[in-house]
């Protein structure tokens, strides 16, 4: 799969979180409820200093590596971590080095697709907060285009 060596300038976030594994497909159902739950609350509209409306799909804080345990948040870029509201977290991600992939297709499964690839892409990752970009480009959910960053070394 081809991929872009990108530098991103650090960020923060807010959003709904989830703690999963890869295992058993656990992540998928987790990840999965995480989306509904991030729908039907309307939570992009209840976190606040948001910068922009695409939406984050945040990995981090992985026990290991992608065979272990690792944080999900679901939400936006924001300009600050003051006032989170309830029910949500905060997180901070430093400037880092970027495998940037990108998926074009139907949603949820081409981006599915994607991690399943990076998976057997023998990358240098260091397991810091990878995370995928749903844009504008990402709209139509038959013809979606996701960026998908993985931090390297």
């Amino acid at each position: 799969m081809n991929y872009t060596i990108v530098d991103r300038p650090g960020f923060k976030i807010i959003g709904i979180a989830v703690r999963t594994t890869n295992a058993n497909g656990k992540s998928m159902t987790d990840i999965g409820k995480l989306w509904q739950d991030f729908f039907s609350k309307n939570t992009g509209t209840l976190i606040p200093n948001k910068i922009g409306n695409d939406i984050i799909n945040l990995y981090t804080d992985y026990e290991t590596d992608h065979t272990s345990e690792y944080l999900t948040i679901l939400g936006h870029k924001v300009s600050s971590l003051e006032n989170i509201p309830k029910g949500m977290i905060g997180k901070e991600i430093p400037k880092s080095r970027y495998a940037l992939f990108q998926s074009k297709g139907k949603l949820p499964d081409v981006v599915v697709q994607t991690w399943s690839e990076i998976y057997a892409t023998p990358l240098k990752r260091n397991y810091k907060a990878d995370f995928d970009v749903y844009g504008e480009k990402a709209s139509d959910p038959n013809n979606a285009i996701v960026e998908t960053f993985v931090s390297i070394d």
